[in-house]
């Protein structure tokens, strides 16, 4: 089965064409993808770098303009063109960026006469996460996924395949956003994530002394929630009271970097354990933007290693972390190929409840 997917859910234009079949494995359900053609991907970061942050009118227009463009891109080079599906990003994201890659995907469809699969953009960073060397097969459930991003920062917990529990999540902003906003803080570019990383990386391997100070918000409370908003106003009260930006060193700015990435990884680090604890998972995956960091990513390998053996932790391929066309096509193409019927029988309404993997009621 061969499936076209299209992602605008905030500001990268996606398409990708995935070929996906089912498989037998001992764990039950196994399914082996292979990409056709460009996984073609524009970018827009640089045009919202003056806004500090995505623009969803502009991402929209860009999305609108580049879509075509991109889709050719796509399938340039593919000898069969046949394809037996299209799958659009439904949500969660930006409705006025959503809009746009549904527009085009109900478009295409009707013009190819063809199915049209609303996809969940979160299940596509967590199916495409437990895909490993384009096949995901021997997955051992339940599985467990950490889902960070810009947008997003929640626990997800699949007891069952396709069927989801968000057993936690930020209780204000997403990681990815604080990390973009302490950037900002430092006077660094956006986006402001891959910034903090390098500074925080440089520091390590200069043996920079880390500000000390930082709060590790609701570390300790019995629960799977967590909080990055607290965190971010403490990196601009310890900035204000060294006398402001302006007056710091180069080392103490990346002093400051690597005390909120360390914090970061230690909140992580306390509510992963506790979340395998309860969860009794036996596969833990992270996905999104921020799982490309390489920090977060050591650490909660060797965390897993060393406490909890018996899990098995899948990182997803840095070049699919990001929003991607791939992942919306992995997550189609395993739903279809389970016999899951997802096809539109109706106008595919966007939907932008940042937190939630789940479809909307």
């Amino acid at each position: 089965m061969k499936i076209l997917a299209i992602e605008t859910s905030c500001d990268e234009t996606g398409v990708a064409l995935v070929e996906g079949q089912k498989t037998d494995s001992p764990a039950g359900e196994g399914f082996v993808f292979k990409q056709l053609g460009n996984a073609a991907l524009n970018s827009q970061a640089k045009l919202h770098a003056e806004y500090g942050g995505v623009y969803p009118n502009l991402a929209k227009r860009e999305h609108e303009k580049n879509l075509p463009i991109i889709l050719e891109q796509a399938l340039r080079n593919v000898a069969d063109e046949k394809i037996d599906a299209i799958a659009v990003t439904q949500g969660p994201g930006l409705e006025p960026a959503l809009w746009a890659g549904i527009t085009f995907a109900e478009n295409l469809a009707k013009e190819k006469n063809l199915p049209l699969i609303p996809t969940n953009h979160m299940e596509g960073h967590l199916i495409s996460s437990l895909v490993q060397d384009g096949k995901m097969e021997n997955v051992q459930l339940p599985v467990l996924g950490l889902l960070i991003s810009g947008g997003h920062t929640e626990y997800v917990l699949m007891r069952n395949w396709f069927e989801y529990e968000v057993i936690g999540e930020t209780q204000d902003d997403a990681v990815g956003e604080a990390f973009d906003k302490v950037a900002r803080m430092l006077g660094l570019p956006y986006p402001g994530g891959p910034q903090i990383s390098k500074l925080a990386e440089e520091a390590r391997i200069k043996n920079v002394v880390p500000y000390m100070g930082l709060p590790r918000p609701m570390i300790h409370d019995k629960n799977l929630n967590v909080s990055f908003s607290g965190l971010k106003t403490a990196v601009l009260y310890m900035i204000r009271d060294a006398g402001g930006i302006h007056t710091l060193s180069s080392d103490q700015v990346s002093a400051i970097a690597l005390e909120f990435e360390n914090a970061v990884g230690d909140i992580f680090i306390s509510k992963t354990r506790r979340a395998l604890e309860e969860s009794g998972a036996k596969t833990f995956v992270i996905g999104g933007g921020v799982a490309a960091n390489k920090y977060l990513r050591e650490r909660l390998v060797k965390f897993v290693e060393d406490e909890f053996p018996n899990v098995e932790m899948r990182l997803p391929e840095l070049s699919i972390t990001g929003d991607n066309a791939v992942m919306i096509a992995e997550a189609a193409l395993a739903r279809a190929l389970s016999g899951i019927d997802d096809v539109a029988k109706e106008p595919v309404r966007a939907y932008s409840n940042r937190f939630s993997i789940l479809p909307p009621k």
